[in-house]
């Protein structure tokens, strides 16, 4: 009979004590969601950065941390460097960027990182977001994907070319121009214009009218793949010349399904707006970064291929 009662005590112990732990751990607050800013140079207009977004937003779901985007309304480096600015005086848990212009970006991201935020670029400037204080750069190697888009345009019997850059001092999109004019043998130029579309569609004829043993044409991304098309088709020219343009949109998949756009290179955007929140939330609950850069591009989409990438650019995916 003893030894019953001393085990009834034991277990209405031990009941006591899990009740009084499960009513401290209720009590407990609840850790705050974590907050992250991403800040990038793309305009509203340009269907690639929705592509980044949505990337951000569904991690930050799936993490659960709170997620601010913000870009300046037209392609604007001292609008960019206020956001930035700002965001840094914000004291969020982890600060995301393009990292476009080190001129104008470079001393805001070293405030950030002195004032222990921690910083992951995208898109562009991987070459020096270290030298800032950066954690890591997720992207391509802009450089090289110019080089590369020379080689494939040489590898279709082009002998001289012309990259269109719509942004000119963005230093991701001029290194997709210096590679391609490299990859070319110095065979080919740069062609600047403004990202409005009737500007471009005019300045491509009229280049290609004045330079009439230029074949092949390289735009840096849907706001001047778009009016380069329309352009081609509207002087029934598509035949004439090997087209090729950075990143995707439907019309530009719709293009390259057509065959009226020879390849697009794909640097897979939307892993540029899920992988930093991603990194990020482990890096502020745990720790943990990956040892090094998160090379994301270059791929190359072309008529082959463009069937099966057309319905995940349907879900904002691509």
């Amino acid at each position: 009979m003893a030894r019953l009662s001393q085990w009834l005590l034991a277990s209405a112990a031990t009941t006591a004590l899990m009740a009084g732990a499960a009513q401290a751990q209720a009590q407990e607050p609840e850790q705050e969601a974590s907050r992250f800013v991403m800040v990038t140079h793309g305009v509203p207009s340009d269907p690639f950065w929705s592509v980044v977004k949505n990337g951000a937003e569904a991690a930050a779901d799936l993490v659960g941390a709170e997620l601010e985007y913000r870009a300046p309304s037209t392609f604007d480096m001292a609008k960019m460097q206020q956001l930035v600015q700002a965001a840094v005086a914000s004291q969020p848990d982890g600060l995301i960027l393009s990292f476009t212009d080190e001129n104008a970006l470079g001393g805001a991201v070293q405030n950030a990182v002195d004032n222990g935020i921690p910083v992951i670029t995208i898109n562009s400037g991987g070459d020096v977001a270290r030298d800032y204080g950066a954690r890591l750069h997720i992207g391509q190697s802009e450089y090289e994907a110019g080089k590369q888009a020379a080689e494939r345009m040489q590898e279709l019997g082009v002998e001289k070319g012309v990259c269109v850059n719509h942004e000119q001092g963005n230093q991701g999109l001029d290194q997709r121009c210096d590679g391609f004019v490299e990859g070319f043998d110095g065979n080919a130029e740069q062609l600047a214009t403004t990202y409005d579309p009737t500007n471009i569609r005019n300045a491509i004829v009229a280049y290609l009218n004045e330079n009439s043993d230029v074949r092949g044409v390289l735009t840096l991304g849907a706001l001047a793949a778009d009016p380069m098309i329309r352009a081609m088709r509207e002087q029934g020219a598509t035949d004439m010349f090997t087209l090729g343009t950075f990143d995707l949109s439907p019309g530009i998949l719709e293009a390259l399904d057509a065959g009226e756009l020879d390849f697009a290179i794909d640097q897979q955007q939307y892993m540029q707006g899920y992988l930093p929140v991603m990194f990020l939330d482990q890096f502020v609950k745990n720790g943990l970064l990956p040892a090094g850069d998160v090379a994301t591009g270059p791929g190359f989409v072309t008529q082959e291929n463009a069937a099966q990438v057309i319905e995940l650019s349907s879900q904002g995916i691509r």
